[in-house]
């Protein structure tokens, strides 16, 4: 078979083992493989390139994708659409796998739809994609999260101040629960939960008094003042780059507390460099798992991680909505902020 590769959507630590993944077990096949260069935009410009064992054998350990990435969305136009159908047979594609997030699968699930045989690989490190336990890219970001976090927190007790750290998390709140959790944070703001600034205030303050110091994760896609005028992309979600979330929450609490508050903003950052060992070997895994479901013509569906297996399950179970932090993990942030 003939099988183009594309990543779409923001870049993380993890796709180029899954590309690499999915070459080496296509090769198991007989397969031929190709990139489609910069996601869907490739397959719009008939933009490849070649994928064999030379070009992936030394890619497991690098950050970002090899093939390039966008946020292009064929759907936002339909004549697009028919352009996208007709370049996979123009390209003799025999099949697709599609490695992304909510947009980049929802585009596959589309298309899947209109007869386009086509596999999912679930790719975002917010870790806020339905269906599936866990995302690489989610593993490596928080990673680097906690550096950053142990950092802050030195600079912060030497200084006797409050600081502030924004993660990245637009709809869901896990990456910054999980530095929260990981950090020791005194307090954690996810898009999840309305900010009570009474709450956070007296939580900050019992800290402060206890050992001259605190520290706040916050992440990007917390309201804290009303947004307006911002710009979206193609699918239609605002840029989060000029809100400054994190210079804001330290602004209100140096107002509030009379406490001297700085904020840091690690941004992207947490998309580069060499993934963690999970985000590896599940991106190896997934990528593997996606060429034996075109082989078992399981098109339509993703390769999701539950428990510890991957395994097919349906695009339209994984895109749509979101996987939001839950009240139990919300509960488990409150006992251990004191």
């Amino acid at each position: 078979m003939r099988i183009g590769i594309l990543t779409g959507g923001g870049d993380c630590p993890g796709l180029n083992p899954a590309i690499r993944g999915a070459v080496c077990r296509a090769t198991d096949y007989g397969d031929e493989c190709v990139g489609l260069v910069c996601g869907w935009q490739g397959l719009l410009s008939c933009e490849t390139e070649p994928l064999d064992l030379t070009r992936v054998d030394d890619i497991i350990d690098r950050g970002g994708t090899i093939i390039g990435t966008s946020r292009t969305n064929p759907f936002k136009d339909p004549a697009l659409v028919q352009q996208t159908i007709a370049n996979i047979a123009q390209l003799h594609l025999d099949a697709l796998i599609a490695i992304g997030g909510d947009d980049t699968l929802g585009v596959a699930y589309k298309l899947a739809g209109m007869g386009v045989n086509i596999v999912g690989v679930p790719k975002t490190m917010d870790n806020d994609l339905s269906a599936t336990d866990f995302t690489f890219g989610f593993d490596t970001a928080v990673s680097i999260a906690l550096d950053a976090a142990r950092r802050l927190k030195d600079t912060a007790m030497s200084h006797r101040r409050i600081i502030v750290l924004e993660v990245m998390g637009r709809h869901a709140g896990w990456v910054a629960a999980y530095t929260g959790i990981g950090s020791g944070a005194d307090y954690t703001l996810i898009p999840e939960k309305t900010v009570d600034w009474d709450d956070i205030v007296a939580h900050l303050t019992t800290a402060y008094h206890r050992k001259k110091y605190a520290f706040v994760v916050v992440s990007e896609g917390v309201q804290v003042t009303r947004a307006e005028g911002e710009n979206l992309d193609e699918f239609g979600h605002m840029l989060l780059q000029q809100r400054g979330v994190g210079p804001e929450v330290a602004r209100i609490i140096e107002e509030k507390m009379g406490i001297s508050t700085r904020s840091a903003t690690i941004g992207h950052i947490q998309r580069g460099g060499s993934p963690t060992l999970f985000d590896r070997i599940l991106g190896s895994r997934v990528g593997v798992k996606a060429v034996d479901m075109i082989h078992a013509g399981e098109y339509g569906k993703m390769a999701a991680l539950r428990g510890t297996e991957i395994v097919a399950v349906p695009l339209a179970e994984a895109v749509g909505k979101p996987k939001v932090v839950s009240k139990e993990w919300m509960d488990l942030l409150e006992i251990l902020a004191k």
